[in-house]
């Protein structure tokens, strides 16, 4: 579990850590500024005090926005630091002026954009007003502002995305849990629905049969096989529920996981040119594709996503490939260690004299591939049964 989390995090540590890094050479670049004009040791000292204040309110600005909108008064860090980015002029000069970048990159990620670009160029004309007061020369100017737009906008533009993928984290993980959440209220539901009748008549029955059996044992009879029958239905549909077996389609759960999954951000083709299948072939095929699915969002981290399915003879191949990079167990014949789920899936498949394969390819992308034989799913629906296990071999 611990891996598992430590997976699915990985994207937005890289994301901060990069952030993190840029922010941090940004001000080393600065620090070179200062170097360059040789100071005192007091003033080095004195500058370098005030560059580490700087960063530090920049990195707090950056990746700890809730913290800072949390505080009273409000943006009193955004004050802080134009405090920080405009006093050091007067004693530090030119040496001073990578900081107005990191001053206009905090007002876009702190102001609303109405108020944000009004003070962005507000900046950036402050900072040239100020060097010109130094005497610095117009193309040297105009070189300052090419910078103080830039690391500004870069400095945003990082700090933004990296918001950006701890969120789409955060909502992955959170349909991931709904989809889980509706599975255990479908599972609910089915219980109730397949069963609530089933067991509401075998007791009513079992209390009639309780009566009558000293009076008319001939009727009582004719109601114990009429139990015994609803029983074996009841338990018929227990087992659907459990095993998902309740005439599931390949091409409906293909066109709901298409639309599932857009709405998620990963590519997905769907290529099924199998015509129409006997029915416990259907099943079986479409509850692979869900598990591949399933174990998909659970695991992994796939862009996109191909289902494909075709017909040779008696055959058919279903194949589910995406280039997710997360843990996948391995299963027997494939030299994978096997997961509750692949390993249920291969008995599944093998009960339709089928085979089951997952791994990762040449290629690099992760693939599902199952096949079944529909000789065999067409012998479940001669003896008019769609779970594989009950069918004829």
């Amino acid at each position: 579990m611990e891996e598992h989390q430590l997976g699915r995090d990985l994207a937005p540590r890289v994301a901060t850590g990069i952030t993190a890094v840029v922010l941090c050479g940004f001000f080393g670049i600065a620090s070179t500024y200062i170097l360059a004009a040789r100071p005192g040791p007091t003033m080095v000292a004195g500058a370098f005090a005030l560059l580490l204040a700087t960063l530090s309110v920049q990195l707090l600005h950056s990746f700890a926005r809730p913290l800072v909108a949390s505080l009273r008064p409000k943006r009193v860090t955004l004050v802080a630091q134009t405090a920080l980015t405009y006093a050091p002029f007067s004693f530090l000069g030119k040496a001073w002026l990578g900081m107005p970048g990191f001053l206009a990159a905090s007002t876009l990620l702190l102001l609303p954009a109405a108020l944000a670009w009004p003070a962005f160029a507000l900046e950036v004309v402050a900072t040239d007003l100020i060097e010109l007061k130094m005497g610095t020369t117009l193309p040297d100017v105009a070189y300052t502002t090419v910078a103080t737009i830039l690391t500004a906008l870069v400095v945003y533009g990082l700090s933004r995305l990296s918001e950006l993928v701890a969120e789409v984290h955060r909502s992955r993980a959170e349909l991931a849990r709904l989809a889980i959440a509706q599975e255990r209220l479908r599972f609910a539901r089915d219980l109730h629905d397949l069963l609530g009748y089933s067991l509401s008549a075998i007791t009513l029955k079992c209390e009639l049969t309780y009566r009558l059996v000293p009076k008319q044992p001939e009727r009582a009879q004719e109601e114990l096989t009429e139990i015994l029958q609803t029983a074996r239905q009841a338990l018929t549909d227990v087992r659907a529920v459990t095993r998902g077996y309740r005439d599931m389609s390949l091409s409906a759960e293909a066109a709901t996981a298409e639309s599932m999954l857009s709405t998620l951000g990963v590519q997905t083709a769907v290529r099924l040119n199998c015509g129409p299948l006997p029915t416990a072939a259907d099943t079986v095929l479409a509850t692979v594709l869900r598990e591949g699915l399933t174990n998909m969002l659970r695991h992994s981290k796939a862009e996109a996503l191909e289902i494909e399915a075709h017909r040779e003879g008696d055959v058919v191949r279903l194949s589910v490939v995406n280039d997710g990079v997360g843990r996948i167990g391995r299963i027997p014949g494939a030299g994978l260690t096997p997961g509750s789920g692949i390993t249920n899936l291969t008995v599944r498949v093998e009960e339709l004299r089928g085979r089951l394969h997952a791994g990762v390819r040449a290629d690099g992308l992760f693939a599902l591939v199952a096949e079944v034989r529909l000789d065999a799913a067409e012998s479940c629906a001669r003896a008019g049964r769609t779970e594989p296990q009950e069918c004829p071999g």
